[in-house]
């Protein structure tokens, strides 16, 4: 996938493309909202800081939303809520304030494109659901999950949880990014809809997934080990 920072920041720059590109990405790194502009790509989705030297980085949303649909996630300092609600309506599709993680902004990344990825024009080969282990699939171009072959049905914020979480096996996801990334990005309030959520994956998924719970953090899917021949854990 090729994403086209725009970023004046160049610690920040550096971190988060070494991040990504660990991840398999494509990155084009630009500093000014002029050069991101005048970048005639092709790229896939656009990560736009706000703070840029040359230009409002909400001007530089504007224009690239007025050329297309390219999928624009804003990553800036800038916390106020004034900025994010102006950001979301200019055509950003998601925003993330600093400071934050690499695995954040791939989960961000992942889940607008699942969002605003067109469909698989009519005889190109589809790449099939994603397995977890021996047992467990998740579809995600359909949306539907088959535990030993059979469907799972889930409602639809539990599907939700599951493509986020299986996104990054093993990976430690705070309460905050959870409910940022399934629910509602501007989300504040009680996460208690969380835990039952949560605890209705454990319950159907059961056998298949581990959901760790980390105390004051969050959570951890794990994909539940097969047993080898010899009663050892055979790798996924």
């Amino acid at each position: 996938m090729r994403v086209l920072l725009v970023e004046d920041d160049e610690p920040v720059a550096e971190s988060l493309r070494r991040g990504l590109k660990r991840y398999g990405f494509e990155v084009e790194w630009v500093t000014t909202g002029g050069a991101a502009l005048r970048h005639a790509g092709p790229y896939d989705v656009v990560l736009l800081d706000l703070g840029l030297p040359d230009t409002d980085g909400l001007d530089v949303c504007k224009t690239l939303r007025e050329r297309g649909d390219v999928p624009i996630i804003v990553i800036s300092a800038r916390s106020d809520e004034t900025d994010r609600v102006v950001g979301l309506e200019l055509g950003a599709d998601d925003y993330v304030s600093k400071p934050f993680g690499v695995r954040e902004v791939i989960a961000r990344i992942r889940a607008v494109m699942r969002r605003t990825r067109p469909s698989t024009p009519t005889g190109t080969p589809d790449a099939g659901p994603d397995r977890y282990g021996t047992r467990l699939t998740v579809d995600r171009r359909a949306a539907r999950v088959r535990l030993d072959g059979e469907e799972v049905a889930l409602a639809p914020k539990e599907y939700d949880l599951l493509a986020f979480l299986t996104e990054e096996p093993g990976a430690l996801m705070s309460r905050e990014q959870i409910m940022e990334a399934v629910w509602d990005a501007n989300w504040f309030g009680p996460t208690k809809t969380l835990d039952v959520h949560v605890a209705a994956l454990r319950r159907k998924l059961a056998g298949a997934i581990t959901i760790e719970a980390v105390r004051g953090v969050g959570f951890r899917l794990e994909i539940t080990q097969d047993p080898g021949p010899d009663g050892s854990g055979a790798a996924s």
